[in-house]
Formats: C-alpha cells, sequence, structure tokens
C-alpha cells in the first residue's frame, strides 16, 4: 500500500506573526533574558522541592523483585525445554543484578546444553568469582556430595551384582521351563 500527500493549493495559509506574538511565554519573544533566567531557576526549585524522590533502597527492591520475575520465568521455560528463551529472560535478570552467582550458574548450564561451552565456562568462571566456595574442591558441600556420590556407587554395584542386566537395564528373571 502506498501513501501520498495531496498537497492542497487552496490551503496556503500562514500564522500570522500576531498570533504567535500574544504568548508571553515564548523563547523568542522575551527581550530580557536575566530575568527569564532568574524566573526559571525559581520555578525549578520549587519543582525540586514538590517531587518526590524514591530511594535508593526502593529503587534496589524494584530492581531486585524484577530481577526475581524474570529469574522464575526463565527457570519455567528451562524447565519446558525453551533454553533460548530462558536465556534470554536470565540475562534480563542479570543486566538488572549483575552479581546473582546463582543466575550466572544456571546461565553456564542452559549454554552447556546449546553447546556454546566457552560462553558457559565464562559464566561458570564469574559464578566461582562471586561464590568463591562454589570452587573449592574440599569444601563441606563438596565432601557431602562425594560421600553421597561414592554411596550411590556402592549401591549401583549391589543392584547390578544381584542381577541387574547391564543390557537390558531390568532385573533377570529365571527362565520357567528349567523347573522340576
Amino acid at each position: 500500500m502506498k501513501l501520498t500527500w495531496n498537497k492542497n493549493n487552496n490551503n496556503n495559509k500562514k500564522r500570522s506573526r500576531e498570533a504567535i506574538a500574544s504568548y508571553p511565554n515564548l523563547p523568542f519573544d522575551q527581550q530580557d533574558p536575566s530575568h527569564d533566567d532568574m524566573q526559571l531557576q525559581n520555578q525549578e526549585h520549587a519543582h525540586s522541592q514538590h517531587q518526590d524522590k524514591p530511594s535508593a533502597d526502593a529503587l534496589d527492591s524494584d530492581f531486585k523483585q524484577l530481577a526475581q520475575s524474570f529469574q522464575a520465568q526463565g527457570n519455567k521455560l528451562a524447565e519446558d525445554g525453551k533454553y533460548r528463551e530462558a536465556l534470554g529472560k536470565w540475562e534480563t535478570a542479570l543486566n538488572l543484578m549483575p552479581e546473582n552467582a546463582v543466575l550466572l550458574e544456571q546461565k553456564a548450564q542452559v549454554l552447556l546444553e546449546l553447546g556454546d561451552a566457552w560462553s558457559a565456562l565464562k559464566a561458570a568462571t564469574r559464578a566461582t568469582e562471586l561464590e568463591p566456595s562454589w570452587a573449592e574442591p574440599d569444601s563441606v558441600e563438596a565432601q557431602d556430595d562425594r560421600k553421597t556420590a561414592s554411596h550411590l556407587i556402592k549401591k549401583r554395584k549391589q543392584l547390578h551384582s544381584s542381577g541387574l542386566s547391564t543390557d537390558k537395564n531390568r532385573y533377570m528373571v529365571g527362565d520357567s521351563t528349567e523347573s522340576s
């Protein structure tokens, strides 16, 4: 669809200077610039006194709530397998709260899922810079995880030795024709 502007040659009316000059507050009509500057300063001062500015704490809490909202949306998208959309929500949350180590760690996991190992490494490195205890191999949490993993490995070995088939991934049942 093409739009065209029609020129109306019959309507060549311009406003007269008298109509413009009847408005005294226009800047090009003033004769005394020092008087105008003082009047403008007084108006700005009065306006700034009446204006309520939000405190820094209120802004921080608003940013934090907004970031948490984006994080929750990203979590839901990631659970649904929509990794790129989740990554977008988390990026927005990180723009609001760049020091959020949990978000950076989640971002690293999703980037690994998407196959972007280098960006995942950068995000994980930044997360461990913010939370140095995550990188300590001998931290209490890491020791607990190691104990749990070794316990699970022992249970798996017991299950396999008691008849769990590694090929079929189910328990083997004896042949019923061998009875008697």
